[in-house]
């Protein structure tokens, strides 16, 4: 018998979300075998089987959060699990409240008087199993709180202990916990009605559905907060006359994949520039670490890509020594992991630049937030066509693109953001230029 452990998640990652189950108690597993997906703040991971045997128990639930180490099921051995998991849930269901299931089994095994072990044993056992069946949350809430978890009652059925237990158990003592915990889920309470003068909200009647957001939005989310707070963020725009890109596209397009056996697209030619601009004003290319300025002499380029589960940012790591068909290729490869949310965590870590393309979904114009710690990112828009003065008398219909960048003006200066966005505009009308940027 073995337990399903979460995984090392890597790097400033202690936890994730089940996201699913892959498997069901009872079925037999082979070593290797995928089980379960766990979501984490970046990707999702696969749980692997360590051994083959038989699914005795599922002891998390998906949507549960895990931490990292934390047993979140049991593989029994075959021929032995089918009864191996009989017997456990009868065990499970006739632990108290406030008990484990270890205990419960030594129990109904021994049947000597509970006199026979001593009191501090018998407690530090009943703590240890009762938080090895609490969340994260509770866990994290009983702590701050001077809880113990050993006397907090679960209104679980298999005597999981959640946050609202270790609530009621702070706000009502332990005693009116217990009495509490063999109840009925109390019937939700009815909303009041809305005061005079307020709009009427969902209560009311209106359709309406709550879904829980996943991890990775949560991170999105508190990440585009943070980068708010905590750089002085400003945006400069400027115009590409996208005429020399697209004739060269035009013309190259069916030879250059032919003998690249890749497209030939525009996140190659902006690549290059952005180096080529960074070389240039390398204080976009920097990080600050407290009171000291890190600058950078490597290019790796995180592209924003647009995945069901949130935007993802992977790198292409020394861009810089990349040529065009690898450019193209490495972004393909990664937009590919992005959308089958199979990409890696080094994958996703790092990054000195950033590029946007908002373009693909018809965005004329915006102002991308910064990916933090990094100070700069460049967001691109739809190409469209627009009336052009070439002189006082000359008026043409020309394929413009509007770009952004966004800038931390605490270490980036206004003139220096404008003239790097100017070397961006003026490498992308002269594309051929790009070959001498190296």
């Amino acid at each position: 018998m073995s337990e399903i452990k979460v995984p090392d998640l890597g790097e400033s990652i202690s936890e994730g979300t089940i996201y699913k189950w892959l498997v069901k108690e009872g079925d037999t597993v082979g070593q290797g075998d995928v089980l379960a997906e766990l979501e984490t703040d970046k990707v999702n991971l696969e749980i692997s089987a360590e051994e083959d045997g038989v699914i005795s128990s599922i002891l998390r639930q998906a949507g549960e959060n895990v931490a990292v180490g934390e047993a979140i099921g049991i593989i029994g051995i075959i021929g032995s699990a089918a009864g191996a998991a009989a017997a456990s849930k009868p065990a499970a269901d006739s632990v108290p409240q406030g008990g484990s299931a270890p205990a419960a089994a030594a129990s109904a095994a021994a049947p000597e008087p509970a006199a026979a072990v001593t009191a501090p044993a018998a407690a530090e056992g009943a703590a240890a199993g009762t938080a090895a069946l609490a969340s994260p949350g509770a866990r994290k809430l009983a702590r701050e709180r001077g809880i113990d978890l050993g006397e907090v009652s679960a209104r679980d059925p298999i005597g999981r202990i959640g946050q609202a237990d270790v609530d009621g158990h702070s706000a009502a003592g332990p005693q009116a916990a217990a009495q509490a915990a063999p109840a009925a889920r109390p019937e939700p309470a009815k909303p009041a009605p809305p005061a005079a003068g307020k709009a009427p909200h969902a209560e009311d009647g209106k359709a309406t559905e709550r879904k829980r957001m996943s991890r990775r939005r949560l991170t999105i989310a508190s990440r585009l907060v943070e980068a708010q707070q905590t750089a002085a963020m400003l945006t400069t725009f400027n115009e590409v006359d996208m005429t020399a890109i697209l004739d060269i596209r035009k013309r190259r397009k069916d030879a250059f994949k032919e003998k690249h056996e890749v497209g030939l697209g525009f996140m190659s030619f902006f690549t290059k520039a952005v180096i080529g601009a960074l070389k240039a004003y390398p204080m976009l290319n920097a990080e600050i670490d407290g009171e000291d300025l890190l600058l950078k002499k490597y290019y790796d380029i995180g592209i924003a890509v647009a995945a069901k589960e949130g935007l993802v940012v992977p790198v292409v790591r020394d861009a810089d020594r990349l040529s065009f068909p690898e450019i193209e290729r490495r972004i393909g490869e990664l937009a590919s992991k992005a959308r089958a949310n199979t990409l890696s965590l080094p994958e996703l870590q790092g990054g000195t630049f950033t590029i946007t393309n908002g373009g693909v979904f018809g965005s004329l114009l915006s102002t991308p937030i910064l990916n933090t710690p990094q100070v700069g990112i460049l967001g691109m828009h739809k190409i469209q066509l627009r009336p052009i003065a070439l002189d006082e008398e000359r008026t043409v219909n020309r394929p413009m693109m509007y770009i952004a960048l966004s800038y931390d003006h605490r270490i980036v200066d206004g003139s220096e953001a404008v003239s790097f966005l100017v070397r961006v505009k003026e490498l992308l009308e002269d594309p051929e230029s790009l070959l001498l940027e190296g």
